[in-house]
């Protein structure tokens, strides 16, 4: 039986975090280890400056339950660290999140926060997202495609440093048309705040923004998931751009 941990960033009660956690008992033993409260945009965020609480909610043969009250990252750590008292883990998965985390969405994500920290710690490590943010999103269309994608990952050896990014179209099961490994597209958010008064005529501001696609290329996840292909992207934490260093070779002294 294989060691998984399972996190996410919606929080313990997400119905994201629910479906996933009913596709992958079966693969082995299950420790869920999840943020007590809704952890979207934490990206790699850490805790260190209040102490950390770690919950058992639930235990049954080959499955434990507990909630933390820090980041997605914080779950990752403790779950390994604590909760699994440094066992070795087989596979760690995160998500299923409400909304994509395709392209640059990535760097804000709880969710491959999490996937990335596992692939730090030598963890083979997935995080999956849907593309509806509604709570009661229908995540059991693409249930089966999960399902193959975490058999897959079991079978398939994947370089220590390395996780993978799926992003799956907001469609019926008959409408997604497979599986693509793509590139991260070239694109971005162009923010800006809308301002307004509290009851105090104090100032505050809201966030808002529009997600500006600069380069979609055929080979893309953003372009794969327009045409209803689930998107898997690796990735890495090493954020060295190769490609710069023989330009700069000049500074060194």
């Amino acid at each position: 039986m294989l060691n998984i941990l399972i996190t996410n960033d919606d929080g313990i009660h997400a119905k994201g975090l629910r479906t996933l956690i009913e596709i992958a008992r079966p693969f082995g033993n299950i420790t869920v280890v999840a943020p007590n409260d809704p952890m979207s945009g934490m990206g790699h965020a850490i805790t260190v400056n209040r102490p950390l609480r770690l919950t058992l909610l639930k235990e049954e043969v080959s499955y434990r339950e507990y909630v933390c009250s820090g980041t997605p990252v914080d779950c990752v750590k403790m779950g390994l660290k604590i909760a699994l008292e440094n066992q070795k883990i087989d596979l760690l998965i995160s998500g299923i999140n409400h909304g994509s985390n395709a392209s640059s969405n990535v760097i804000y994500s709880g969710t491959m926060g999490a996937a990335i920290e596992g692939s730090m710690e030598g963890v083979k490590s997935v995080g999956f997202s849907l593309l509806d943010y509604h709570h009661d999103a229908d995540f059991l269309q693409s249930a089966d495609f999960i399902r193959k994608i975490i058999a897959d990952i079991i079978e398939t050896p994947i370089p220590k440093g390395i996780s993978l990014n799926v992003n799956i179209p907001k469609a019926k099961k008959e409408d997604i048309k497979g599986i693509k490994v793509c590139t991260q597209a070239n694109a971005y958010w162009e923010e800006d705040y809308i301002a307004r008064k509290d009851p105090w005529n104090g100032d505050y501001y809201w966030l808002t923004g529009e997600f500006i696609a600069k380069d979609v290329a055929h080979n893309s996840d953003i372009h794969a998931l327009e045409e209803n292909y689930i998107s898997i992207v690796p990735i890495q934490y090493d954020l060295t751009a190769l490609s710069v260093i023989e330009k700069l070779n000049h500074l060194n002294l």
